[in-house]
């Protein structure tokens, strides 16, 4: 993923800032997000008191806070009288997977293990945590910080997700959120409370916001273990949809929101192309800068944050083409927009086969002389 469109948008920002929160930042922050350099202004929440502490001493980024707390809502919000008393998960299949098995045997091993490596393996429940009956409200954090602007909202801690959503309802545009990304599950129930992608998807859509991305993770049932698609016993190579990351934006562009997207400014319009770029959704930034081009010229040069994002558009293309040029290929149907061709694979018997035929058509002394 490259971060040269975001670093030229950053540059060119010269009063708006940019603005995260990290709701579960266990191992810090995306660093792509510091791109951002002076212009970033992050708060990033955590349960665990001792990861809050390493993080905090490691910072460099006066910008940059951490808060240590068991994130979730008012005691008098609706939803948190919805969906009191009811199980946090339905029909909950980790325990049958073999994430949850190698977890079962690694907590184990963990018992004894350092705080380094409790917090390298995101035991964070092994470490000094925050006073659970104390729970952080995170609006009301950003209010007392006087933070009234927030451009990206991630919350991910495995549990009350959907109850610290709930937590922002009706604050979304006085807060100008353009972004966020949530951890969904697809597993569970029908209930209108259960913190599941239907549910989310259903509450960010009534909210004014559209779905640009679902980065699912499939989670293989113990029975017959599959490979670990990454290093820490989690999502697998094959196995059933458990998780996804879910990329939630405003889509100013879209014939929706046209008119929220006329109101707003330019810079806030820039760092939402940015935001995209991030995601690794270039043609999204695109059709922003294309579609409010005015507007944005007043930030950069709009044409060379185009180039920017078709460099993007051809990761590992020695010579990748420039926007005009690469939208004249797709409009000529080059082949690099398809796939390459499916060949069947030839059987071992008839290759050999097309091999002694094809000697005998060079070579037909030696095939007549070896008979």
């Amino acid at each position: 993923m490259s971060t040269a469109f975001a670093a030229f948008v950053a540059g060119s920002l010269t009063y708006e800032r940019f603005t995260f929160v990290d709701v579960g930042c266990s191992g810090g922050i995306d660093p792509a997000w510091r791109i951002f350099g002076d212009r970033l202004r992050a708060i990033a929440f955590d349960a665990s008191v001792d990861e809050c502490d390493r993080l905090t001493a490691a910072e460099d980024h006066p910008g940059i806070k951490y808060m240590a707390g068991f994130v979730g809502m008012p005691l008098d919000h609706p939803f948190h009288a919805q969906v009191s008393g009811k199980p946090r998960f339905v029909r909950n299949a980790l325990p049958r997977t073999s994430a949850g098995r190698m977890a079962e045997l690694q907590n184990e091993r963990l018992k004894s293990a350092s705080l380094e490596e409790k917090l390298h393996h995101n035991a964070w429940g092994m470490t000094k945590l925050a006073d659970p009956n104390k729970v952080v409200v995170v609006p009301t954090v950003l209010r007392d910080l006087g933070w009234a602007d927030v451009d990206l909202l991630k919350i991910d801690i495995d549990g009350p997700d959907f109850e610290v959503l709930h937590s922002f309802d009706g604050q979304f545009d006085s807060l100008g959120l353009l972004s966020a990304r949530l951890e969904v599950n697809l597993n569970g129930g029908s209930g209108d409370w259960e913190h599941t992608f239907h549910n989310t998807d259903r509450f960010m859509r009534a909210r004014g916001f559209e779905l640009f991305a679902l980065d699912v993770r499939n989670y293989s049932i113990s029975a017959l273990p599959a490979p670990f698609a990454i290093t820490s016993p989690a999502q697998s190579i094959t196995g059933r949809p458990y998780q996804a990351e879910a990329f939630y934006a405003r889509d100013p562009v879209g014939p929706d929101w046209r008119d929220f997207g006329a109101a707003m400014g330019p810079e806030k319009i820039a760092k939402l192309a940015a935001i995209f770029s991030i995601w690794n959704q270039p043609d999204s930034a695109a059709e922003i800068l294309i579609a409010m081009r005015e507007k944005l010229q007043r930030v950069f040069d709009v044409d060379i944050g185009l180039e920017l994002l078709t460099g993007q558009a051809q990761p590992g293309t020695a010579s990748a083409l420039p926007y005009k040029a690469y939208i004249t290929a797709f409009e000529a149907g080059a082949p690099q927009f398809y796939p390459a061709p499916w060949i069947p694979p030839v059987h071992p018997t008839i290759l050999k086969r097309l091999k002694a035929a094809y000697r005998g058509l060079v070579e037909p002394d030696s095939v007549s002389g070896s008979n």
